[in-house]
This record gives C-alpha cells, sequence and structure tokens, in this order.
C-alpha cells in the first residue's frame, strides 16, 4: 500500500479534530452546523472533479442528480403506509425490516420506509437516470454537452416545481433522522452536532479515498488520456465511452449521496437545490479549485460553500458565482490551485527550508570555531 497517497488524509483528519475542538472550547459549534452542509455539498464538487478534471467532460445538471437523491429519500421516508398495514406484502416488508414506524411532528404514528432502504432505491435510480441520459449525452462534446446537460437539470426542476407528490414549489418537509446505528444518526438537532460533524466528515472521507484509488489507478489514466485527447485513447484501445459514462455515473451517485444526506440533514428539501445556479456554483468552485486536483476542489467547495451559507455574499450570490465561473474561464481555465502549482509550492517551501536549515547549522559551526 502506498502510504504517501494517503498521508493527506491523516492531515486533514488532525485539521477536522482542531477545527471540531477549537469551536467547542469558543463556544462557537454554530459554525459546525454550516461546516457539515459544505461537507455534503462537496460531494458533489469531488464527483464533478472527476468528470471535468479528469474525464475532461462538463455538467451543468449535477444539482438535478443531488435532488433526485435527496427527493427520492425524502419521498420514501415520509410516505405514510400505514392505512395499507394489514395487506400481506405491507406485513412482510415491515416483518424484514425495509418498513418503520414512528411518530411524526405530531406525535401521529405512521409507516414508512426506512431510511436505509430508502438510500439504496435512490441511489439505484440515481444510477438509472445516469446510465438513461449519460448514454446519448455523452456522445457530444464541449457547449453542446454542457446545454445537454443543462437541459437536463433543468426539467428536473420544473418537475419538482410541478409534481404534487413532491411538494411543489414548497418542497417536502418533515422527512426523519437518518439512523446509520442505533447510536449514530444523521439530523439537524443542536444536541447532536459534533456526532454530525464527524459524520459528514467521515463520508467525505470515504468518497475522498475511492477518488484518489480511482485517479491512481489504470482507470485514472485511461480517463486523463480521453481528456488529453479522445482520438487519440481511442487508437490505443482505450473504450473512451465506457468509460466517460462509468465516471458520469459515479460523480451522479457522489452527488445523489449528498442529496440524500442533506435532506435528512435538514429535515426537508426544495426544489431551490436543483436550480441552474446550483450548477453553475459546483461548476465554478471546481473551476477555481484546480479541476483536476481533487485536494483544491475539496478546499475550494468547502470555503466558497461555507461563507455562502453563512450569508456573506448576500443578495449577491448568484453573481458572485457566475462572475467567478465567467473570470476563470477565461484567466485561469484550469484554476488556481492545479496540482503543478501545488507540487511548485511544495518544492519551494521545501528548498526554503533547506537552505533556511542548512544556513542555521553553518553558523553555528562558526560560532563555535
Amino acid at each position: 500500500m502506498d502510504i504517501k497517497r494517503y498521508t493527506p488524509i491523516g492531515v486533514l483528519l488532525i485539521i477536522i479534530i482542531l477545527i471540531q475542538l477549537i469551536c467547542t472550547f469558543t463556544g462557537t459549534e454554530y459554525y459546525l452546523t454550516q461546516i457539515i452542509m459544505a461537507a455534503y455539498f462537496s460531494l458533489v464538487i469531488l464527483g464533478l472533479c472527476l468528470l471535468m478534471g479528469h474525464a475532461g467532460q462538463i455538467s451543468l445538471g449535477h444539482a438535478g442528480f443531488f435532488a433526485i437523491g435527496g427527493y427520492t429519500s425524502a419521498v420514501l421516508t415520509t410516505a405514510n403506509l400505514i392505512a395499507y398495514g394489514d395487506t400481506p406484502l405491507i406485513s412482510v416488508l415491515k416483518a424484514a425490516g425495509f418498513l418503520v414506524l414512528r411518530e411524526d411532528l405530531y406525535g401521529k404514528e405512521i409507516l414508512s420506509v426506512s431510511p436505509w432502504i430508502a438510500f439504496f432505491i435512490a441511489i439505484m435510480f440515481t444510477i438509472l437516470v445516469a446510465f438513461l441520459i449519460g448514454i446519448p449525452v455523452l456522445r457530444l462534446k464541449g457547449h453542446y454537452l454542457a446545454m445537454a446537460t443543462l437541459g437536463f437539470g433543468m426539467i428536473i426542476t420544473t418537475i419538482a416545481k410541478g409534481t404534487p407528490l413532491l411538494g411543489e414549489a414548497d418542497g417536502i418537509s418533515s422527512v426523519p433522522a437518518f439512523d446509520l446505528l442505533p447510536i449514530l444518526k444523521v439530523t439537524g438537532k443542536a444536541e447532536y452536532r459534533i456526532e454530525n460533524y464527524y459524520i459528514a466528515w467521515v463520508i467525505v472521507i470515504i468518497a475522498l479515498i475511492i477518488s484518489i484509488n480511482l485517479i491512481k489507478s489504470r482507470v485514472g489514466r485511461a480517463l486523463r488520456a480521453i481528456h488529453g485527447s479522445e482520438e487519440a485513447s481511442r487508437s490505443l484501445g482505450i473504450n473512451t465511452s465506457r468509460y466517460k459514462l462509468y465516471t458520469f455515473v459515479l460523480s451522479a451517485v457522489l452527488a445523489a449521496a449528498g442529496g440524500i444526506f442533506l435532506t435528512h440533514y435538514n429535515g426537508g428539501i426544495g426544489p431551490s437545490q436543483s436550480s441552474v445556479m446550483k450548477s453553475v456554483r459546483y461548476v465554478a468552485i471546481v473551476a477555481v479549485g484546480g479541476m483536476d486536483n481533487i485536494w483544491g476542489c475539496l478546499f475550494m467547495g468547502m470555503l466558497l460553500n461555507f461563507l455562502s451559507l453563512r450569508g456573506f455574499f448576500g443578495t449577491l450570490e448568484e453573481v458572485v458565482f457566475g462572475g467567478i465561473l465567467i473570470s476563470f474561464m477565461l484567466f485561469f481555465p484550469r484554476g488556481i490551485l492545479t496540482v503543478k502549482k501545488i507540487k511548485t509550492f511544495f518544492a519551494f517551501v521545501r528548498r526554503f527550508a533547506g537552505e533556511f536549515l542548512s544556513g542555521n547549522k553553518k553558523d553555528t559551526k562558526d560560532n563555535v570555531a
């Protein structure tokens, strides 16, 4: 096992713990709420980093996949099936643990789908939609691909706003907590804030490990070749269509997972989560972070989403992210935190540190002499 590959994750864990301790001892634990939400949004960023930075395929519709995951889980976990509790099918599902009894906000007992089952159904539904969309759409290139994925996102928003089952413009509320384990649950209640902080980061780290292993594998090398030139990749025997489609599906799954967990954390979801500007925001963050740099994308995703959730940009939020996207596409198409720039920075730090230490040793020897 390549230890160096996972060293940054160890550093990230230390930073995560330090942030929680600082917030706890300074009485600013309320910041953890926005960090948790930013962590779930960062799952979309990681997926887009793989798709755009390594496979070279742009998508302006990933907010749609985020909404598909969230809405599917919300519908299944809030639907009351207690009226059908005596039917054989419902009885079997209940006995198997697929359905759970719980109380709603008003203390009324309802029978709904278990969050775990809803999670798997939402992921499978996302995979199906991603395949159906990806097969025809990924045949396009450049701005044609961007427009096609943008149209997909707009369709999802229209469906969410016009479907009574999805709550129309009001969305779905009263989504229950996600009981991961008997002692762990995804919920926005203040008493579970620290617990949910670490749950969110564990999920992000799992996504990071999957992404890093993919990038460093033979598949990652194939994706970089496709990004460089599809024609040359095909001449080398690389099945470009398959690799692009699988990467598109994986990025959609990461987006859907973020939508599922954030929906259970917030206790609801609305059509704004699938809006075009949400997709623009995700693409803008990937552009700033460096499309091929997964750590840069994660850092900028956490920073910009945190600032946005804290209301730092105010009513100019859409203007800010739109401006960021246009500016970086024009002047920094590879981002400001590319892998090459970061390696150069660390090489400079190491060289400076080496010269500084060697200079100190020389001064010490001269003083002794």
